[in-house]
């Protein structure tokens, strides 16, 4: 099991937010400020303190970890092809790759190394995969699809292509690839001032113990800052009261609910507390009783003069009196409906059965029993005088007073006068009514210092009963209609009997104060009241202290959770089953093959924080730290020294694939990684990126010499897009034979430009293809006279290469007519001379073959001087 899997396998028993933290590490090795507020974040949450944003915590799939290499078997890369939705490359590319020996994919800056270089590190697993894929930033990100690629492998011989697709686990067997880039090397060396290495993986848990002792310094800070204190109660707990015992038991027995209930005073409990502090604070309590019941008295009165008043001329005397009133007209109808029936008999005088008429009748009906006593009128004998005309009655005037008096005694007229005479009746009452609650002067005063509304109230019902009488009687006399009689206003008796009461009952508690224990009772009682009524005026300060006893309490656990030493234990534990000197001996190897054999590795377990490393000892007289003496070159060299101890040790048969491994390498450590690069090839698939050409020419001259197989593979950009692969190097890398084959193609452009008639353009090429020669010439005199005996670039002089080399002047000749010729249509011509007619293509072509022909002699010349000089 690799170390990465052992601390995968351990993480999964650490809390959730760690096993976050130790996922974010394995993908970006170090963590952003955003990266710690998550983390942070979601320790609080996991102590209780919840996550305003609801985040949570991810954990590392397993199928992100590398398995170990298998040495049994051999993963080889033969092409990375079918790129789509890469950066800016082109879709639909491929670059091969070469299974044995050493290939270099050569471009310049900006034509697509950084887009492939991507690929295989996410693809493979690399140590660091930071750098996102991103899509064309010329397309638009919601119609970009996902990248893609695939990997055309040889696995043990056999042909397999690999699918790989950006987000997605990657196939297994290509984690057999070994990565190195910029950021792998960094990874490598410690940002601490000493320069360390730690095997691959213990640097995630050094960056663990980093981030629990951030974690643990910002709860702290947290803690510090929200302390709690209190002194904002700390008043209230000098009494015995409920209260003080609950302010007493923050934060270990007290809850919010019992602060919440405490300083929640109803209106009773108030009322109450405004009594006791009234009654405890008189002087002569019997005294101030008397006066009370008194007080009360008189507001007794009051209440029973409004309610008389009230009743006399309320909804229900006012609609009786309506009632009566209406039926008295009903009545009255009837009547004199009968009436009109009576007024209609022959022979009576106008206006009989009248009003009048009917006064008349019934005064004629007293006069009867002076005038004929012992008589029931009507019954008078027939030869007795009418008491109303004073003639002899005879029968028929007893007939007409036997029907008058029917008429009169008539069950409507009867009832008419009935219903008149109640409704008379009713409106006397409501005329006479005493409405008058003797509301005034002193009274008004004692009532408003008590309850300045109520006694508004009582003065607005005199008022409002004046004008209802008033409204009532107008009503009944057909002067307004019922409906606009005033309406009774809000009826203060029951605020008048409330504060009745209230004084009876403080009148009662002035007298219980007279016997001292009742008075220590109420006291105490005041002092409870008092005290809860203070505290429901801090409530929000005290909940707030109980709420941060509560979050210092999980801050506590969470600055608990932040202790680094189960990481260092586990560090150490790493440690010793990989800090051997199998280990040492493979770096300190390394460092000599790179001539940084000055520096020797001592293995060192320590566990500082959490934190494992192996420090470099520089065994310089004088002794100085690493950090002091190093240079960014030879830190670098360390880097590919670690990168390729790891790769021994760990007995796998990939390939690997290096990014700019010369970056900030001077020139004479560039041959030293070249050479060691070269002699790794002989071993397994190397692959290379690179801008620099002059780490491609020393690459090339030390695979020469190493007898490794080099393939030079070129990228560029053309207007199907980035790092689109072409086998044609650039001009400058090709040897002479290969330029001279150029020049023969550019040979058929010009005659093509000839024909075409576009003499503009064949001179352009003409020129161009001159100045392509005039390089190929100097390559000539480099590679081929000198036998590459001195070059440009070149490590030294190879003395040996001199065997085969002689120059004639025959040869000097040729060199300066062949330069000077292809020279000068390099150079703008001065303004008198005008253009220089450029050459035909016959001419060109012989000026071309010129060089072959001269390059063929020198060739078998050099063969056989070498072979004359043995």
């Amino acid at each position: 099991m690799t170390i990465i899997q052992e601390i995968h396998a351990w993480s999964k028993g650490l809390p959730a937010w760690q096993q976050d933290a130790i996922a974010r590490l394995y993908q970006n090795r170090s963590l952003s400020p955003a990266d710690l507020d998550e983390l942070y974040a979601l320790a609080k949450a996991e102590s209780g303190i919840p996550d305003p944003e609801g985040r949570s915590p991810k954990r590392l799939d397993d199928a992100l970890i590398a398995q170990p290499n298998d040495p049994a078997r051999l993963v080889q890369l033969a092409a990375i092809k079918q790129i789509v939705n890469v950066n800016a490359l082109a879709n639909g590319g491929s670059v091969p790759i070469s299974l044995t020996g050493l290939t270099v994919i050569y471009g310049e800056n900006g034509a697509g190394k950084s887009g492939y270089s991507r690929v295989f590190k996410h693809a493979c697993r690399a140590r660091d995969r930071r750098e996102p894929i991103l899509p064309n930033a010329n397309l638009d990100p919601k119609t970009a699809g996902v990248a893609q690629a695939v990997f055309e492998t040889v696995i043990d011989g056999v042909t397999t292509d690999l699918f790989w697709q950006y987000g997605t686990v990657a196939p297994e067997p290509l984690s057999d690839i070994a990565i190195f880039d910029t950021y792998c090397a960094r990874a490598y060396i410690d940002n601490h001032g000493d320069f360390a290495y730690a095997p691959y993986g213990l640097d995630i848990l050094e960056g663990m113990a980093s981030v629990c002792t951030k974690l643990k310094t910002r709860a702290s800070q947290e803690m510090v800052a929200n302390a709690p204190t209190d002194a904002v109660y700390a008043a209230l707990t000098r009494d015995k009261t409920q209260v003080a015992a609950a302010l007493l038991g923050i934060p270990k027995s007290t809850v919010p609910e019992q602060i919440e209930a405490l300083a929640a005073l109803t209106k009773i409990d108030l009322d109450r507390l405004s009594l006791l502090t009234q009654t405890l604070a008189e002087a002569d309590p019997r005294q101030k009783a008397q006066a009370l019941r008194q007080k009360a008295a008189r507001f007794n009165g009051l209440k029973d003069r409004l309610v008389a008043a009230i009743a006399l001329i309320d909804d229900r005397t006012a609609g009786q009196l309506k009632q009566l009133i209406e039926a008295s007209k009903t009545a009255k109808a009837a009547a004199e409906l009968a009436a009109q029936e009576f007024k209609q008999t022959a022979g009576q005088l106008a206006g009989t059965g009248g009003e009048e008429w009917k006064a008349l009748f019934d005064a004629a009906r007293v006069f009867a029993q002076v005038s004929h006593p012992g008589h029931e009128f009507p019954k008078i004998p027939e030869d007795s005088v009418c008491p109303l005309c004073q003639n002899l009655l005879g029968p028929e005037g007893v007939a007409h007073l036997t029907r008058f008096d029917t008429f009169v005694k008539h069950a409507a007229e009867k009832a008419a006068k009935e219903a008149r005479d109640a409704a008379t009746v009713a409106y006397r009452m409501v005329q006479k009514a005493v409405i008058d609650v003797m509301f005034r002067d002193g009274l008004v005063e004692e009532l408003t210092e008590l309850d300045p509304e109520l006694a508004a109230g009582c003065s607005s019902m005199q008022i409002c009963l004046n004008n209802r009488q008033t409204s009532i009687l107008k009503a009944a006399a057909g002067e307004l209609k019922w409906e606009e009689v005033v309406p009774l206003g809000t009826d203060p008796c029951p605020g008048l009997a409330v504060v009745i009461q209230r004084i009876l009952h403080q009148s009662k508690a002035l007298d219980a104060t007279a016997d001292e224990k009742t008075r220590a009772q109420m006291t105490a009682e005041k002092l409870e009241l008092d005290a809860r009524a203070r505290l429901g005026e801090i409530k929000a300060a005290v909940l707030e202290v109980i709420a941060k006893h509560e979050t210092s309490r999980k801050l506590q656990l969470c600055i608990d959770g932040f202790d680094t030493r189960g990481i260092s234990r586990k560090s150490t534990e790493l440690s010793r089953t990989t800090a051997s000197q199998e280990l040492a001996d493979a770096l300190n190897e390394e460092l000599k093959r790179l001539k940084v054999h000055q520096l020797k590795i001592v293995m060192k377990p320590e566990s500082p924080g959490g934190k494992t490393q192996f420090k470099l000892v520089l065994q310089l007289p004088g002794g100085g730290t690493p950090a002091a003496i190093l240079s960014e070159g030879e830190q670098r060299a360390i880097a590919i020294a670690s990168f390729l101890a790891e790769l021994k040790l760990g007995k796998g048969r990939g390939g690997i694939v290096l990014d700019d491994p010369v970056s900030s390498l001077d020139h004479r450590r560039r041959w030293e990684v070249a050479e060691r690069l070269a002699l790794e090839a002989l071993n397994r698939q190397v692959i290379i990126f690179t801008h620099d050409i002059y780490f491609l020419c020393i690459l090339e001259q030390k695979a020469e010499e190493s007898g490794a197989q080099l393939t030079k593979n070129y990228i560029r950009r053309t207007a199907d897009g980035f790092g689109v692969h072409s086998q044609d190097l650039p001009f400058d890398v090709v040897g002479t034979k290969d330029r001279l084959a150029r020049l023969r193609q550019e040979l058929v452009e010009v005659r093509k430009a000839q024909k075409s008639g576009d003499e503009d353009e064949q001179r352009r090429l003409t020129a161009a293809c001159y100045g392509r020669l005039r390089l190929a010439w100097e390559r000539c005199v480099e590679e081929v006279l000198l036998n590459g005996a001195v070059q440009r670039f070149g490590e030294g002089v190879s003395t040996q290469r001199l065997k085969s080399v002689i120059v004639t002047d025959e040869d000097y000749r040729e060199v300066d007519s062949g330069m000077s010729k292809s020279s000068k249509f390099e150079h703008d011509a001065a303004t008198h001379v005008g253009r220089i007619p450029i050459p035909e293509p016959d001419e060109l072509e012989v000026d071309i073959e010129r060089l072959a022909t001269w390059r063929g002699a020198l060739d078998k010349r050099s063969k056989e001087i070498s072979k004359a000089r043995g």
